[in-house]
């Protein structure tokens, strides 16, 4: 089967704590945790943590290797967006902080006018953005 508009896609990254971050991304976002796995520590043996909705048709995939952690590099334009087609509830924004997210402006005015950007316990910024995908 070619990759095409059906394929699944997953977001691989590395984390320092996935214990805090499916605090943000469970508890604060709503995601399920899809699949969990301990690496036991061993050179190359890494945790893992999977992350989305079940009916999506992409999910996160987090990392961490107690062996030889990877530090995580995101910059100011590393995003995931989701698409709201509405306003951004208050109390999600404020259920994200408290599960350790921060929230942050966008270098991009554009994230700034139609959305809110929160920066997870990694540095990884998600947009909760007021548009519809529409090719927005």
């Amino acid at each position: 089967m070619p990759a095409n508009g059906q394929s699944h896609i997953r977001i691989a990254r590395p984390s320092r704590d996935l214990v805090a971050a499916e605090r943000f991304w469970a508890d604060g976002l709503g995601l399920s945790v899809l699949y969990r796995a301990e690496g036991g520590g061993n050179p190359g043996e890494h945790d893992l943590l999977m992350l989305g909705w079940p009916d999506a048709s992409w999910h996160l995939e987090l990392v961490h290797e107690a062996a030889a952690p990877v530090r995580p590099s995101p910059t100011e334009e590393d995003l995931l967006v989701v698409y709201l087609d509405g306003e951004v509830p208050d109390e999600l924004v404020a259920r994200l902080e408290e599960r350790g997210g921060k929230r942050v402006l966008s270098p991009n005015p554009y994230w700034n006018e139609w959305g809110v950007t929160v920066e997870d316990p990694d540095g990884y910024r998600l947009v909760l953005s007021t548009r519809a995908w529409a090719n927005s």
